[in-house]
């Protein structure tokens, strides 16, 4: 049991980073050395508190990122710091239900709208080359394009794309800022008893949510039901909502796994299915009912029964061979992150504060590393 939990919290090191693009060799190195992060815009109205040592743990966490980085790659080498093993990376069209309710149909969910997008399948674990056949959280990154309006990042506030990221387990495996950086110093240590103080650094519910995350199983990426785990605004002004998102098959897939799985089967299982034809995904809005489900709490799980899943859009995947080397390094090329958003979509809560600071920190890091500069799709 204690192997169990030191292997999933080591995963949920992967989990907090989103995923970023990887390039070419770099000759210079970022001077990151002092803190960046200033104190965060708070949305008080949709219930979100600064935790009392936010930032200082935040500037803590990613240059302790930022360090474990530069020692595991060289310049030129650089992957994904988060999900760098793909499944896939697939076509697919965003179709808005001609029908919402006024409160859903802010943002990009303009009734009856289409949308073209990517869709990017993924293990959660560090490790690009970990078999599909041993325990892992499963990624799923939307990028939307062809959306208009200005978005929350200023170095990408022109661009016309919307990302949103989801993991196949409904909930985050830490709250606090200070524990998340307990955890970060914790897998940097080496040999048995340094990766022993990840659990302590998590606690007995964090390491517990780390290792159910990585016990959902999957015998396709396209069959799963994956999950924000953290909120997010809907629309602006007095009337702005708090909610989660969800993907799902628009028909639910039994999961049958293999005999003998081998390292690369989900891959696999997702080539078969669209090679034979379409596939239909589709998305799904959680509104918040009561003040009592916190945006400051990611570890909690929001009632379904109480809170349903609303579905305000469909995933059309259509027929493709995307396993070919173009699309891989397509794929390689592409990054997410929950702030490269319009406003009315703004991530909400600490992880996400934790999430935007990391993100543009390591992002730079990479580019610089690899002497690529990171460009949206068109």
């Amino acid at each position: 049991m204690v192997r169990n939990l030191v292997s999933s919290a080591m995963l949920a090191i992967a989990l907090l980073p989103v995923t970023s693009c990887v390039h070419a060799p770099a000759t210079t190195e970022v001077d990151m050395s002092k803190p960046r992060t200033a104190q965060p815009a708070i949305d008080h109205l949709l219930g979100e508190s600064l935790h009392p040592d936010e930032v200082a743990a935040t500037d803590a966490i990613a240059a302790a990122i930022d360090a474990q980085i530069r020692r595991r790659y060289a310049p030129g080498s650089a992957r994904r710091d988060a999900h760098p093993k793909a499944h896939g990376c697939v076509r697919a069209e965003l179709r808005v239900l001609d029908k919402l309710p006024p409160a859903l149909a802010k943002g990009i969910f303009v009734p009856g709208k289409h949308y073209s997008a990517w869709m990017r399948f993924s293990n959660g674990d560090s490790d690009p080359d970990r078999s599909d056949a041993k325990p892992d959280a499963r990624g799923l990154a939307l990028k939307v394009m062809g959306v208009p309006g200005k978005k929350l990042l200023a170095d990408e506030a022109d661009a016309g794309t919307q990302d949103f990221i989801f993991i196949n387990h409904p909930v985050f495996f830490a709250n606090d800022p200070d524990r998340y950086l307990d955890l970060v110093k914790a897998a940097s240590g080496e040999g048995l008893l340094g990766k022993l103080g990840i659990p302590l650094a998590l606690g007995l519910r964090g390491s517990m949510i780390a290792y159910l995350t990585t016990r959902n199983p999957m015998s396709n990426p396209l069959h799963g039901q994956y999950f924000t785990m953290v909120p997010y605004a809907l629309g602006t002004g007095p009337k702005r909502q708090a909610v989660k998102y969800s993907i799902r098959p628009c028909v639910a897939k039994p999961v049958r796994m293999p005999g003998n799985p081998g390292p690369g089967f989900l891959r696999a299982a997702m080539r078969r299915t669209l090679k034979s034809g379409d596939f239909c995904m589709e998305l799904l809005v959680q509104p918040r009912t009561s003040d009592d489900m916190s945006v400051e709490d990611s570890m909690t799980e929001w009632d379904a029964e109480q809170a349903p899943f609303i579905p305000v859009a469909t995933i059309h995947i259509p027929k493709q061979a995307f396993d070919t080397k173009a699309r891989h390094v397509f794929c390689e090329n592409l990054s997410f992150t929950p702030w490269h958003s319009l406003p009315e979509h703004r991530p909400l809560g600490v992880t996400n504060r934790i999430r935007r600071v990391v993100y543009e920190r390591i992002s730079r890091l990479r580019h610089e590393m690899n002497d690529t500069p990171r460009v949206e799709p068109q």
